[in-house]
């Protein structure tokens, strides 16, 4: 991950040049985390904390979604998260699939068992052939268990392992495998995962970090969406002071169709908060990743 991490870190330096110079702002604390923390007023701590917990960010009651350091397209409207249903980006059927009964799910199989059928007749394949047979059924049963993300809540996947914690330090799990099926061409993009944040007077269970990347990774995807989603996603959860995810994955679509480049290695980063504002505390994470 050396080299790509380097590259990745000279981009990120560049940007943030282009970004001082058109909107200069004093950076005393050089990147030190702990200058964001106002010790002012305990009451206002502790209300931070009941809302962060209030529907883990993704809805809460008051109806105050978590304020993003993102642009303007993706914050139309409020949060790019919260959705009725606790779903985090629903598509168009998402919320069909979240509540279906067993016979709703029986019948959406026998439907997707039909056109696997009709994909084996039009390439030249008799799906009546004994090693085929079973095969529509497989195909049905395997596709809605690697796109089970669609069923879950990220409420749910949290599970009330938030935690209120004085830490002030970075928290970084790395090295998280994930799989996902590319959306362009429905094959499996693979690789690994590294999620870190500066925590604000809460903490979030390690496993979830890990969790959270699957819930995501188990729905159709691009590599670029998954890593803004999670990031988003652990934003919203407990509101830390920033969010840093890399991503790194292999394609399918890259290496066995199309250009055909086995070894190929897609990264992708998103940075919020101080991560994305602060030299130090971006470089001190992908100092971290490389190791």
């Amino acid at each position: 991950m050396t080299s790509h991490v380097e590259l990745l870190s000279n981009g990120l330096r560049k940007l943030e040049l282009q970004q001082s110079e058109t909107n200069p702002r004093s950076n005393d604390q050089g990147g030190d985390p702990q200058s964001e923390n106002d010790p002012s007023s305990a009451s206002a701590s502790r209300f931070s904390r009941s809302q962060a917990r209030e529907g883990y960010g993704f809805r809460p009651a008051s109806g105050i979604s978590t304020p993003l350091t993102l642009s303007s397209r993706a914050v139309e409207g409020g949060s790019p998260l919260p959705d009725p249903h606790g779903l985090g980006w629903p598509a168009k059927s998402t919320v069909s699939r979240l509540n279906e009964t067993t016979t709703d799910r029986a019948a959406r199989e026998k439907m997707m068992v039909s056109a696997v059928r009709t994909i084996l007749e039009c390439i030249g394949e008799d799906p009546n052939r004994e090693g085929l047979l079973k095969t529509p059924e497989r195909f049905a049963q395997a596709m809605m268990w690697m796109t089970r993300g669609y069923e879950e809540r990220l409420a749910d996947v949290i599970n009330d392992a938030v935690f209120a914690e004085d830490h002030d330090e970075m928290v970084l799990v790395r090295e998280i495998d994930f799989s996902s099926l590319c959306e362009h061409h429905l094959v499996p993009f693979t690789g690994k995962v590294a999620i870190a944040y500066i925590p604000n007077q809460l903490v979030l269970g390690l496993s979830k970090l890990a969790r959270i990347a699957e819930t995501f990774s188990r729905r159709l995807q691009v590599q670029e969406r998954l890593t803004k989603q999670i990031a988003i996603a652990v934003q919203e959860a407990i509101k830390p002071r920033g969010v840093a995810v890399v991503m790194e994955a292999t394609h399918m679509c890259m290496t066995m169709r199309g250009v055909q480049k086995p070894g190929s290695i897609t990264v992708t980063s998103c940075m919020l908060g101080c991560f994305r504002t602060q030299q130090k505390t971006r470089e001190e994470f992908l100092t971290l990743i490389k190791r």
